[in-house]
């Protein structure tokens, strides 16, 4: 039931590869064991038919109806019987351990305990010894499945075949085999097997595997579809993108099959607490058995019993089971809410977040570009042509802000009008538009022809100034809306006493808007990506002690920021891919509030783990004594093992009921 230490890896049957903080590797001892009598079904009729007997020898006493010379044998193999069959297979574990010198494990106390037992003549006792740890067993070997139900459904994601159109035939293969820019078919109710562009067809898709999110979307010619959405009703034709092992489903599944092994610090404390813990009670009740019988002339068989019982109680089964079960758990609810957490570490440590410092566009902001205004210098300039000619003007430049205007305009360029186009990198463009020289840019380039501007009072957008032929007609103003949640997430986040900040290679005037509306405690703008590493650098080294800075973003230049934060969280409908490489929780959807459902469920995860620390040390401590001074019978013994495990891991699977956000 405990694994007193170091995971032999001899009893999982799952992957125990696992890669800490951004790619090395590191061995991990997971959360449950598979048991050899794993099957549930066959170890409760065990069960039963001991208790069956049990209590026919109770109460029938067989042995009395035979020679009393032989009486006592008969009862010794009535009840060795009975333990055969509820717990020969402890037996045999210990005897195999003993033959490869692992002694101090579950198995080996659990067993001289029953010899124990049954060298006093407490048979009976010695029997419900077993019958109780197989049960604990039992809702041990339950718990860790209902643990893992959660992120176990996420491997039900995983796409099996594709419908690959080749040679103007349909093929079902595996998605491996699937090249990028080949078509494949998505029928109704089929799995999306990678990731694509939809070049015919539209309908509904249901993403909530990917994203935790049950409503369904609606997608359409030239709309992005990633694997591991559930096509509902109709046929869609796509074109692959990118290869299985790149596809979104392949990233989620790897880092949930890897998350399990990344253990926190109360993880790690408690492994090396039992490897000194165990060989210490098994000392001190060597030294029980043996020194009260030599030192005041004691009766041995006494204080035999007294260290036999000590051992049972020493077992620290719900620390050992309960706390690996606790953060696992947690990750399964997390992930229940679209919420990939890569290791319990980091669930861990996400509990203590004091700085949570956000990236601006595509993180606090939706990332698209719109005019929001156009603002003329003179009532003699009409503002659609304003428009129109900085939409000429911007014709060639594939600048988010360049095609904001021309969708703004909306109509049919005539290339034929534009002439001698320059431009200006990080200042704007000049043109001959309509025989008219027309400069379109930010204020450098403005000054640079000697064109006085007007600057618009409160805004917080990108301004891009119009002059013609050396006059100047005004300007466009471009602005990023505001995420949905985005103030909400904020507030809740300040409410915690956490301090937020954003940093942003925008405008100081864009900055500060976004800072007004969301109320934002600090911003920092016009930043590079090797600035805004400086920046939580930095920050970094003016917290203190035991304080976590997490960073939150969802761009290729946000990958060093994620990398050096203590807790790195990609956002933005699974980002890119160099953000989630370097992330350490994946937002599976554009939702910001679930950053703070994170956060709570990190905060109730340790809570949880704390209390069962709390729980099985106090009880054990307490038992331990009584156990040595006689006050606790095998009975007592057994309750102070078995009895607190179970409450320990009822207590774990709370988290399990975690509501979703």
């Amino acid at each position: 039931m405990c694994n007193y230490g170091v995971c032999n890896n001899r009893n999982h049957n799952h992957s125990c590869n696992d890669s800490n903080k951004h790619g090395h590797h590191v061995s991990c001892c997971g959360v449950g064991h598979n048991h050899k009598h794993s099957d549930s079904g066959k170890m409760i009729l065990r069960i039963i038919i001991t208790l069956v007997l049990l209590v026919f020898y109770v109460i029938f006493k067989p042995e009395s109806y035979v020679e009393p010379g032989f009486a006592n044998i008969v009862k010794f193999f009535e009840f060795l019987l009975c333990y055969l069959i509820v717990a020969g297979d402890i037996a045999a574990n210990a005897f195999k351990n003993l033959v490869n010198r692992q002694l101090l494990d579950e198995n080996f106390l659990m067993t001289i305990a029953a010899f124990g037992a049954f060298c006093i003549g407490e048979y009976p006792e010695g029997i419900m010894v077993m019958v109780l740890y197989q049960t604990g067993e039992l809702f041990h070997s339950y718990a860790v499945k209902q643990s893992r139900k959660s992120i176990a459904d996420l491997m039900k994601i995983k796409p099996e075949y594709a419908n690959v159109l080749r040679d103007g035939k349909i093929l079902k293969v595996h998605p491996d085999e699937v090249k990028p820019g080949e078509i494949i078919i998505i029928k109704p109710g089929e799995k999306v097997p990678l990731d694509g562009i939809v070049t015919e067809g539209f309908g509904s898709i249901d993403s909530s595997n990917l994203t935790g999110e049950s409503i369904p979307k609606e997608i359409s010619l030239n709309d992005e579809i990633l694997s591991g959405y559930i096509n509902l009703n109709s046929v869609l034709r796509v074109k692959v993108l990118k290869e299985f092992r790149d596809s979104a489903v392949s990233k989620i599944l790897n880092m949930v099959e890897n998350a399990a092994g990344n253990k926190a610090k109360t993880e790690k404390f408690i492994t090396k607490f039992a490897r000194i813990y165990t060989p210490f009670v098994v000392f001190s009740a060597i030294l029980l058995a043996i020194l009260p019988p030599v030192l005041f002339g004691s009766s041995f068989l006494i204080w035999f019993e007294r260290a036999l019982t000590f051992l049972v109680i020493s077992c620290p089964c719900a620390l050992v089971i309960s706390i690996p079960l606790g953060f696992f758990a947690g990750i399964g609810a997390a992930s229940r809410s679209g919420i990939l957490i890569k290791g319990s570490n980091y669930l861990e440590a996400f509990s203590n977040a004091k700085t949570f410092v956000f990236d601006k566009t595509g993180t606090l902001t939706e990332g698209c570009f719109k005019v929001s205004g156009i603002i003329s210098a003179s009532e003699f300039f009409d503002k659609s042509e304003i428009l129109k000619l900085a939409a000429y003007a911007e014709n060639y430049s594939t600048h988010p802000v360049a095609k904001s205007i021309k969708d703004a305009y909306g109509k049919d360029i005539d290339t034929s009008k534009i002439k001698d186009l320059k431009e200006f990198p990080g200042k704007g463009i000049s043109a001959n538009v309509f025989d008219k020289n027309i400069i379109a840019g930010n204020e450098s380039i403005m000054k640079m022809f000697n064109i006085l501007v007007t600057n618009p009072e409160n805004s917080s957008g990108t301004i891009v100034h119009i002059a013609s032929n050396g006059e100047y007609l005004g300007c466009i103003v471009i602005s990023d809306s505001i995420k949905q949640n985005a103030k909400d997430v904020i507030s809740k986040l300040k409410q915690t006493g956490a301090g937020t900040i954003m940093l942003t290679g925008d405008t100081k005037a864009a900055a500060l808007g976004v800072q007004k509306e969301l109320g934002l405690d600090e911003v920092y703008f016009n930043l590079l990506p090797n600035e805004k590493v400086d920046k939580v650098e930095k920050m970094l080294s003016e917290q203190k002690q035991g304080e976590i800075l997490v960073f939150t973003g969802d761009g290729i230049n946000d990958a060093p920021v994620l990398t050096r934060a203590d807790i790195g969280i990609s956002m933005g409908k699974l980002g890119s891919d160099a953000a989630i490489e370097a992330s350490d929780i994946v937002i599976t959807d554009d939702n910001l509030l679930k950053i703070y459902t994170a956060l709570k469920i990190s905060k109730k995860t340790i809570r949880i783990v704390k209390q069962n620390i709390v729980l099985a040390l106090g009880i054990k401590a307490l038992f331990l004594i009584f156990g040595a001074f006689g006050f606790v019978t095998m009975w007592g013994a057994v309750f102070a093992d078995v009895g607190v495990s179970f409450i320990a891991i009822l207590n774990s699977l709370r988290m399990l009921y975690a509501k979703r956000v």
